[in-house]
């Protein structure tokens, strides 16, 4: 008995964290730039996708949403060189 109720709150929370964040719309809250400025997007290596990119406000570098085949991540936006593209001097 004890052993299906502990099963059952440890399904709750696993379903619990599979959720997403919303703001208050309702609508998922990422926190993606709608505009990139012009200069970002001229240096920005090409393989890289560009419509889901953000700033880490741990050191105000650029990062791009990546697809990979086993999971969704945040990787550095880099230039051609492979420098980070970033919004302030590191």
């Amino acid at each position: 008995m004890k052993l299906s109720v502990w099963g059952a709150v440890g399904m709750i929370v696993l379903a619990a964290a599979c959720t997403e964040m919303t703001d208050g719309n309702g609508a998922v809250s990422q926190g993606h730039i709608d505009t990139l400025p012009e200069g970002v997007v001229t240096i920005a290596a090409p393989y890289q996708d560009l419509t889901a990119v953000r700033i880490d406000p741990e050191d105000g570098c650029y990062v791009y949403r990546h697809a990979g085949p086993v999971e969704t991540t945040y990787l550095p936006l880099v230039t051609s060189e492979g420098r980070p593209i970033c919004s302030r001097a590191l």
